[in-house]
């Protein structure tokens, strides 16, 4: 392999985030490992970023299983020698009220949003150190900081990506390798349709290649957090009520998306019937 030439594995590249992720890093001379679990999505992804990156290819898989989450990084010294970047971009959505939820979609999705970044970093530790450095990308969510209405679940796996970022930020001291958060806004992608229960929110929606520069911004500029997009008024508004005037906050959310009565009213009558 040609001494330029860098690595990036890429989750979540089927679509989205990850799918312009993948073809920006392919445009840079990057050698691309696309990981997603739609393999059809992700030959026509290959096929595609083939033209600048000859050597790219994918993985399909599972990343809520800790042996896929780690073999990819494996298949991906193996096949191309080293890795020089990890985007732990993968995500799934949990918007639903919180009667509504059951533990096990809470473990799925802390598998997927948390552990599979953890498996896949830790795994791509020691061939980063061995080769003398790298970087680490881990794509979290606004609400990490700033948790919406009904999304208690999907806030906790993604305040835990970022928890995890920031314990790296002083555990890798001295490494050579960098490890950063980028955590996107409302973005314009398939999540929205792919959701619980409707959504209330309806204001602008970005384009993912706000994202995309947010990620390159933390390889290029060693930046550790980035909000994507950048000074955008009502992020910025949010996390400043969030950390000054939290009452107002939930004032605020609860007015946009009100728990209704009748959700409380079918909860509490089905907790009565268990406890009969």
């Amino acid at each position: 392999m040609a001494d330029e030439e860098q690595v990036v594995l890429v989750t979540g590249a089927s679509s989205g985030i990850g799918r312009e992720a993948a073809k920006a890093f392919a445009k840079r001379g990057y050698a691309v490992v696309a990981v997603a679990r739609r393999e059809e999505l992700l030959v026509t992804l290959r096929d595609e970023i083939r033209e600048h990156s000859p050597r790219s290819f994918f993985l399909a898989g599972d990343l809520a299983s800790q042996a896929f989450a780690e073999g990819i990084v494996g298949e991906t010294v193996d096949r191309l020698g080293r890795i020089d970047v990890l985007v732990n971009n993968a995500g799934i959505s949990k918007h639903k009220q919180i009667y509504h939820i059951e533990a096990a979609e809470v473990e799925h999705v802390m598998r997927v949003n948390f552990l599979a970044a953890v498996w896949s970093t830790l795994a791509a530790l020691p061939p980063m150190l061995e080769q003398g450095g790298g970087t680490i990308v881990n794509v979290s969510s606004f609400a990490a900081l700033v948790a919406p209405p009904r999304e208690a679940a999907y806030a906790a796996s993604k305040a835990a990506l970022n928890s995890f970022t920031e314990g790296l930020w002083n555990d890798l001291a001295g490494s050579n390798i960098h490890a950063g958060i980028v955590n996107p806004g409302p973005i314009d992608t398939e999540i929205w349709q792919k959701e619980d229960e409707p959504v209330a929110y309806d204001g602008p929606k970005h384009h993912p290649r706000v994202v995309v520069e947010a990620i390159f911004e933390v390889i290029e500029k060693r930046r550790h957090e980035v909000t994507a997009p950048k000074r955008n008024l009502s992020l910025v508004t949010a996390r400043l009520l969030r950390l000054i005037a939290p009452r107002i906050l939930r004032m605020g959310m609860a007015r946009m998306d009100p728990v209704p009565e009748s959700v409380v009213a079918r909860a509490r009558a089905r907790a009565m019937r268990e406890t009969e």
